[in-house]
């Protein structure tokens, strides 16, 4: 039986759990409310005063065009970044588990990138395909190959879903990797006496098992791509060529703080939030069935 732990009064409990409840309350549900409440007005230009206008921030913004394009931006780029980030980070997980001498070189090399700000990379990726003395960039017009994100849309999207998924592969290269050491030893060695290959025994037996640390990494993937990948747009394209790679979280920015629309801007969390709420909730309830715990 589970041994619960009881206290003997409740001025305890709230103490070890009160700078939680703290730390949530000011950065989390005040922003929240604050965002909600200002997504109701519009603001004068120079913001001494305010408008109630209801829903018509919301209405607005569902009747943009260019909104409802960032929406299917923002679903191609988190789906790219995420599949780019956790499938290269299982195999080299694979690669790793199976290593026997010098795995402990070969993993702190592997985790290494996951210490560079997203930011910090967005400059990396940025100054190695820049059109005029980018490396390689050069190296691809050497190839014939006229290289130019700044003007094409689909290799700006390209570059900023490599940058952006480059940093997290370190991040689900750790969770693969403790998952695949968590995999009993015997299990596999049966599988190869009885004459299954290694592939068939990564898809039959290795796989299903950690799928929940797979589902795991698949909602914080998500999460990441909708809100942490922020530094790497702005620093890369800034939104560009022509909001080819303007995605939510990017235009709440944009709107807000370079067109000083704080209603519209507000509204536009109000929904963001909304939708990766929706999106966590639809992993659960379907994705979840075929975890395996």
């Amino acid at each position: 039986m589970e041994k619960r732990v009881l206290f003997k009064g409740w001025i305890l409990p709230l103490v070890l759990i009160a700078p939680q409840v703290l730390i949530s309350a000011v950065f989390f549900f005040y922003p929240a409310a604050q965002a909600i409440w200002q997504s109701l007005f519009i603001p004068d230009p120079f913001g001494l005063s305010s408008k109630f206008v209801g829903l018509g921030n919301f209405e607005f913004l569902l009747g943009d065009p260019f909104y409802r394009a960032s929406f299917v931006t923002t679903a191609v780029f988190s789906i790219l970044v995420t599949l780019c980030s956790m499938i290269p980070a299982l195999f080299l997980a694979v690669i790793a588990d199976r290593l026997i001498k010098g795995s402990g070189v070969y993993r702190t090399m592997l985790i290494w990138p996951y210490a560079v700000a997203p930011a910090v990379a967005g400059v990396l990726w940025l100054f190695m395909f820049n059109t005029r003395v980018g490396v390689v960039s050069w190296y691809l017009g050497r190839l014939g190959y006229d290289w130019n994100h700044v003007l094409n849309g689909g290799e700006a999207m390209g570059l900023v879903v490599i940058a952006s998924a480059w940093g997290r592969i370190s991040y689900n290269f750790l969770f693969f990797f403790a998952a695949l050491q968590s995999v009993p030893r015997s299990v596999i060695e049966a599988a190869a006496i009885d004459g299954a290959q290694f592939w068939r025994r990564f898809f039959t037996i290795v796989l299903p098992l950690i799928t929940p640390t797979a589902f795991f990494l698949l909602v914080v993937n998500v999460v990441y791509a909708f809100f942490e990948t922020f530094g790497v747009i702005h620093t890369i394209t800034a939104g560009g060529p022509q909001q080819s790679t303007t995605i939510l979280v990017y235009k709440v920015f944009s709107d807000g703080f370079v067109g000083q629309d704080l209603g519209s801007s507000s509204a536009q969390s109000v929904i963001l939030l909304v939708v990766v709420g929706l999106l966590t909730v639809i992993q659960f309830k379907y994705i979840e069935k075929r975890v395996h715990y």
